[in-house]
C-alpha cells in the first residue's frame, strides 16, 4: 500500500515525501530536520519580505518558537519561558522566568517577594525574576515541530493582524464582499486581501448568501480576541441603513436634512427619524423620493419584506412619541421625564396596531424615542349635542326681542 504526504518547504522546515510503508518505517528519522537557531535567524528576513511583515514581527514570532520548543524539550508545561535571539551571531538565550506575587498559587510560575528580592532586589510585585537561562543551538525532532506549529500559526495571526490594520480607518462603512463561504453561524466574506465574518446575529433573517454573490456589507469591527483578530461585518445593522439612505439622499450631504435616530428588526421593519434643517424642506418626503424611488432602493437592498416607516422628528418627547407609534393614530401622550417613562393612548380600535404583531411596533418606537411606552386604550371623549330648535321657535324668539 502506498502513502503520500506533501513534499514541500515552509521556512527553514522540510518535508520529505515517502512513498511506501517501508521507506517511512526507514525514513521516519528524517520526517521533520532538526531545528536550527542559526537557520532560523538567517530565515528571518526572508521571511519578513515573503509574507510582508516587519523583521521585529517575525523575530518575536520565532522567540516564541524557540520558547515553546525548549519548555517541551525541557520544562514544563506551566513553566514561563522567554527567548531572546540574537541574529548577529546567530544564538538563543532561553530564560525561565516567574511572576512576583504576594501569595503564591503556582509554584511553577510565581514567586513570592521575599524570595524574589533574594535573587533579584530591585524585584517588585507583578514584575518578573529570571530563575535560570540556558544557552540553545538546536532541538530535536519533537521540539521542532512544536517550533513549526507555533511560528505557522503565529505568522498567519500577524498577516492577518496586517491586512486588518488597512481596514482600521473603514471600520463604519459599507464595502462590497463576494461571499466566499457560508457556515451554519457564520458567513465568510472575501474583501480583497481580508476575509471577514458575518455573524448570525449580523445577517438579515431569510436572506440568501450564494457562494460567489457580491453583496454590500458594513465594516462594524475588528475584534482581537481568541484566535486572533477578526473583521466583523454586518447587514443587519441600523447603521447599515443609514448608509445606505446616506448614498440614496443627497441632502443629507449638505445638511439639509439628517436622520435622528433609527430602530430596526432586520429583515421585519425599520422606523426612522428624520428632521430637516431648513424651513420649507419636507424631510419624510425627501427621503421617500419622487414616486417613492429613494426609498424602494433602499429596501431593494436589505429585502422586500423588511419594512420601512420615515417619521418626522420633533423636539417635544409627547409629539415624538406619538409620531413613532405610526401607523396606530395616537389619542394623547403622558410623558414621565424622571424615569423616561410615557404612557400612550389610542383608541380601542387602535390598540393592536400600536403594539403590533408581537409587540413589534411599541417595541420599536420604544427603542426609537428612548422611553419605556406603555399602551392604553382609552374611549373618545363623547360631548353632548346641543338640542336643535325648530324655525318656529327661532322665529318667535326674534319677534318676541323686536317687540321689547
Amino acid at each position: 500500500m502506498r502513502k503520500y504526504s506533501s513534499g514541500r518547504q515552509v521556512g527553514v522546515f522540510r518535508l520529505w515525501k515517502f512513498e511506501t510503508e517501508k521507506d517511512i518505517i526507514n525514513k521516519k528519522e528524517n520526517v521533520m530536520e532538526d531545528l536550527n537557531i542559526k537557520q532560523l535567524t538567517l530565515a528571518v528576513r526572508t521571511i519578513a519580505e515573503e509574507k510582508n511583515l516587519p523583521e521585529e514581527t517575525v523575530l518575536s514570532v520565532i522567540e516564541q518558537a524557540i520558547a515553546a520548543a525548549w519548555r517541551r524539550d525541557n520544562g514544563t508545561r506551566d513553566q514561563l519561558v522567554r527567548a531572546s535571539l540574537n541574529i548577529n551571531n546567530g544564538t538563543a538565550v532561553v530564560s525561565v522566568v516567574k511572576t512576583v506575587v504576594e501569595e503564591v498559587e503556582n509554584d511553577a510560575n510565581q514567586i513570592d517577594l521575599e524570595e524574589a528580592k533574594e535573587i533579584d532586589p530591585a524585584a517588585e510585585l507583578g514584575g518578573e525574576v529570571v530563575m535560570e537561562t540556558h544557552n540553545v543551538t538546536t532541538f530535536g525532532r519533537v521540539a521542532a515541530q512544536t517550533a513549526k506549529q507555533v511560528i505557522l500559526q503565529r505568522l498567519r495571526e500577524a498577516e492577518r493582524e496586517v491586512v486588518l490594520a488597512e481596514f482600521e480607518d473603514k471600520i463604519g462603512t459599507v464595502v462590497i464582499g463576494t461571499v466566499q463561504r457560508v457556515e451554519p453561524r457564520v458567513v465568510r466574506i472575501e474583501l480583497g486581501k481580508a476575509v471577514g465574518i458575518m455573524p448570525q446575529s449580523e445577517q438579515i433573517p431569510g436572506e440568501y448568501y450564494g457562494v460567489g454573490r457580491r453583496i454590500k456589507v458594513y465594516i462594524k469591527d475588528i475584534e482581537r480576541e481568541g484566535r486572533g483578530p477578526q473583521l466583523i461585518l454586518s447587514r443587519g445593522n441600523e447603521e447599515f441603513v443609514r448608509f445606505l439612505f446616506n448614498q440614496e439622499v443627497p441632502e443629507m450631504e449638505t445638511g439639509a436634512v439628517e436622520i435622528k435616530a433609527i430602530a430596526r428588526e432586520a429583515g421585519r421593519r425599520t422606523k426612522l427619524a428624520v428632521s430637516s434643517a431648513l424651513p420649507g424642506v419636507d424631510p419624510v418626503g425627501t427621503f421617500v423620493g419622487g414616486h417613492g424611488a429613494r426609498v424602494q432602493a433602499v429596501m431593494n437592498e436589505i429585502g422586500e419584506q423588511e419594512k420601512i416607516d420615515i417619521i418626522p422628528y420633533e423636539e417635544d418627547a409627547a409629539g415624538f412619541i406619538a409620531n413613532a407609534m405610526s401607523p396606530a393614530e395616537v389619542l394623547s401622550v403622558t410623558v414621565n421625564e424622571d424615569e423616561k417613562r410615557a404612557t400612550v393612548y389610542v383608541s380601542e380600535d387602535q390598540q393592536s396596531i400600536a403594539i403590533g404583531r408581537a409587540g413589534q411596533n411599541v417595541r420599536l418606537a420604544s427603542r426609537l424615542t428612548g422611553y419605556e411606552l406603555d399602551i392604553e386604550a382609552k374611549a373618545p371623549v363623547k360631548t353632548e349635542p346641543k338640542p336643535r330648535k325648530n324655525i318656529e321657535d327661532s322665529l318667535m324668539s326674534v319677534v318676541e326681542e323686536v317687540a321689547e
